[in-house]
């Protein structure tokens, strides 16, 4: 491999910019970085050049380990979107220059310089000055220069930023072919999707320090896996459904689930996309071809030169909700958009005010479903640990975040709300307020039966007591994170297991949820004294291998730890030996009321345990219970 990333993460105080990455880049290989400002893409470039020095990880050359070797010593080259080149100095001894510094004899360095301008395209401007050159000239001088050192590999910085669209585009297909003919691996930041799917051999999609998902151009944009790279790529139709067995339901449609997708658990939701040129028009249903989502009425209607773009309003279909694209306030269907090359429009025209049903040709299963969150807060100092923590997790997972305000006082509440919202910022897949008059318990309800969420985070104290976290319990199919601090960053947490099917569940919703963190997991299984002998220890012993694989497959390093006696001393004995932001619980059993009652484990833990919060997951028998003592109420 010519470039590897090992675990590479940097911060800047408590902001997170690279947040545990790992790359391999092949010889030759042309990498692409795409992601919007900010993503920490610039950040991996002069990491990987020795411009920056990360906190973790490791950096590797053709095998050579280079995190603490100086710039000059990497052999890299280095171009810039702003070109940085000397314009005191011509063409010819710009690009010299670094061979000059190593002491190439004159002649050779002439040889070089001579091969590189026919490389590039400039054979007789060695002797003009950059002013006299156009921007495009003075990018391939740029690049000649990086070339004349013999790098082992290339980093580009947005190269291509500063020139016109034409430029780029002609500018582009020079740089694949001279990376080509060079044979040196080069990595491009750039948050240009189509500059990205032009020079990409593979491109990895970046948000918030975290690297999402790396594939080739063609992998990510008709098979991605997340819904960030699914609606950062182009335009997504996103809807939610449900598996049955091997096949996904979208209302009285079902069909096929993709091999490579099998893992997603019956009765799951899941995420279905289908891209504007997947979707087929027609006058009568029974003349669709694929899966039938009913019939809708044009909404918009754009000319795009190569294609027709359609936005078409669907009815609602029961039990599928849609994710992408976002729904106008009042409409209770969804939207779907549709593009049609000219001999679909010639064939069947329409404009907006008409009908037509509308049906899907090919559709994809994300693999890693998104999350939604739920953040509750009264405007009170303790209802700021969970709009920090709730901001920072729903950013770093790419997550739908609304906000629940409580409070009598709808108009302080809103006001709260706004500020709320400007505290949180942006960064994550969606982002609603909510406000509501009613007490906790009764607010919750109300939300969590009229919309599906994965987490519930609010702010917590042990003077609060345990009764908001029974009521929390009570209802709906959520977990729940008890926020204790505002935190900048969660890298460290503790799972306490007890073995068994619960104990699976609590792995992989801590899995699923620490992967997006860069976090690693340490867990923990304490058995009791009066166990007789050592045959549970060893059946505890795969458990917990098990756990620890399952957590590799999210990406999420884990270690294991059995310890003997009651679960509250071993958990406050590990807390003092590390330092872990979070502890993950699962939820007790509901009685037979569908009342929960944490006085007996958990209770004492948090009320005991000190800076960190806290994850207490529901497994699937905790829901199936209080499904069925709901329906006995």
């Amino acid at each position: 491999m010519s470039i590897q990333l090992e675990n590479i993460s940097k911060y800047y105080g408590q902001q997170v910019v690279v947040n545990n990455v790992s790359l391999e880049i092949k010889d030759g290989e042309f990498f692409v970085l795409l992601g919007s400002s900010g993503s920490g893409k610039t950040t991996i470039l002069n990491i990987i050049a020795g411009l920056v020095q990360p906190e973790k990880g490791k950096v590797l050359l053709h095998g050579r380990d280079v995190t603490d070797i100086p710039t000059q010593k990497r052999r890299v080259g280095f171009v810039f979107q702003n070109y940085a080149l000397f314009q005191y100095m011509n063409v010819a001894q710009n690009i010299e220059f670094g061979l000059e510094v190593q002491k190439v004899p004159r002649e050779a360095r002439q040889a070089k310089r001579d091969e590189l301008l026919e490389l590039v395209g400039l054979v007789g401007l060695g002797g003009r000055m950059p002013s006299q050159l156009s921007g495009g000239q003075q990018q391939r001088v740029a690049l000649a220069r990086a070339l004349a050192v013999e790098p082992e590999v290339l980093l580009f910085d947005e190269p291509l930023g500063a020139l016109d669209a034409k430029i780029r585009m002609e500018l582009r297909r020079s740089l694949k072919r001279i990376q080509q003919k060079s044979e040196v691996a080069a990595i491009l930041v750039t948050h240009d999707q189509e500059e990205a799917f032009d020079l990409g051999d593979r491109i990895g999609v970046m948000n918030f320090g975290r690297l999402i998902e790396v594939g080739t151009p063609r992998e990510l944009y008709e098979n991605p896996k997340t819904e960030y790279v699914a609606s950062f790529l182009g335009s997504a139709n996103l809807l939610l459904g449900q598996i049955q067995g091997k096949k996904i339901r979208i209302g009285a449609e079902a069909f096929s689930i993709p091999e490579t997708t099998l893992d997603l658990a019956s009765n799951d939701r899941a995420q279905v996309l289908f891209r504007p040129e997947d979707v087929d028009l027609a006058q009568e249903g029974d003349q669709l071809a694929g899966l039938s989502l009913g019939k809708g009425k044009i909404i918009e209607k754009e000319f795009k030169g190569t294609y027709e773009h359609l936005r078409i309003s669907l009815p609602a279909i029961q039990g599928v909700r849609a994710i992408a694209p976002t729904t106008p306030y009042g409409n209770p269907g969804f939207i779907v958009e549709v593009n049609r090359p000219p001999e679909q429009s010639a064939v069947l025209p329409l404009d907006v005010g008409n009908e037509a049903y509308v049906g899907v040709r090919r559709m994809h299963v994300l693999s890693h479903p998104g999350l939604n969150f739920l953040v509750v807060t009264d405007g009170t100092l303790r209802s700021q640990s969970a709009l920090a923590m709730g901001g920072y997790m729903a950013r770093m997972a790419h997550a739908r975040l609304t906000l629940l305000g409580i409070g009598r006082d709808l108009s302080k509440i809103d006001d709260h709300l706004i500020e709320a919202r400007k505290q949180i910022g942006s960064g994550m897949a969606a982002l609603q307020v909510q406000a509501s008059p009613e007490g906790f318990q009764t607010a919750i309800a109300q939300t969590v039966e009229k919309q599906h969420y994965d987490l519930l985070i609010f702010g917590w104290r042990p003077s609060a007591g345990y009764e908001q976290i029974e009521q929390a319990l009570s209802r709906g199919e959520h977990h729940l994170l008890l926020a204790t601090q505002p935190v900048g960053k969660l890298s460290k947490a503790l799972i306490c297991l007890a073995s068994g099917e619960p104990g699976k569940d609590t792995v992989l919703f801590a899995g699923r949820l620490l992967r997006h963190m860069g976090a690693e997991a340490s867990l923990l299984t304490v058995i009791p004294d009066h166990y007789p002998n050592d045959v549970p220890q060893n059946r505890i012993n795969r458990f917990l291998t098990d756990g620890q694989q399952s957590l590799a497959r999210f990406g999420v390093t884990g270690n294991t730890m059995i310890k003997h006696g009651e679960l509250l001393p071993a958990v406050q004995e590990e807390m003092q030996n590390e330092d872990y932001d979070l502890v993950v619980l699962g939820a007790p059993l509901p009685e037979r009321q569908g009342s929960v009652d944490l006085s007996a484990v958990i209770g004492p833990i948090i009320s005991s345990v000190e800076n960190c919060s806290f994850l207490i997951i529901r497994s699937q028998h905790y829901q199936r219970l209080n499904q069925r003592f709901g329906r006995e109420r």
